[in-house]
């Protein structure tokens, strides 16, 4: 487990610890890329978004690993929100706009994405 103070520079965590992951597990490289993208994007929406930047408040991210897959739980202390309701990236619309895609990249490069405790925590899963 990796517990992160939600300041936005400590998103730089996130790829040492992606790395160890990988190499204990011997992860394929080509999924290297895939998780530190999600994970890091994971991780950001929580600090920001979640924990509106409050360095009280804690990012925690949780590996969970089963004989096929690997699976990274990311929690953050903040309301949630409705994670049913995301306005799509690729729409007209919302092509220019600056954020707004990190759930789309997550489930554009991960193999299953799912939120629980009311969006607090998203699961990010890689079979492998």
């Amino acid at each position: 487990m990796l517990s992160i103070q939600s300041d936005p520079k400590n998103v730089a965590c996130v790829e040492p610890f992606v790395e160890e992951v990988v190499q204990q597990y011997s992860i394929s490289p080509d999924m290297y890329g895939n998780i530190l993208i999600s994970l890091t994007e994971a991780v950001t929406n929580a600090i920001i978004h979640g924990n509106d930047e409050d360095f009280s408040k804690k990012v925690k991210i949780v590996l969970k690993k089963e004989e096929n897959s690997i699976a990274f739980a990311v929690s953050d202390e903040g309301p949630g929100f409705d994670f049913d309701n995301l306005p799509d990236p690729t729409a007209p619309e919302n092509i220019l706009k600056i954020g707004g895609r990190g759930v789309f990249l997550m489930k554009q490069l991960s193999d299953e994405v799912s939120f629980q405790d009311e969006g607090r925590t998203v699961e990010i899963q890689f079979n492998i």
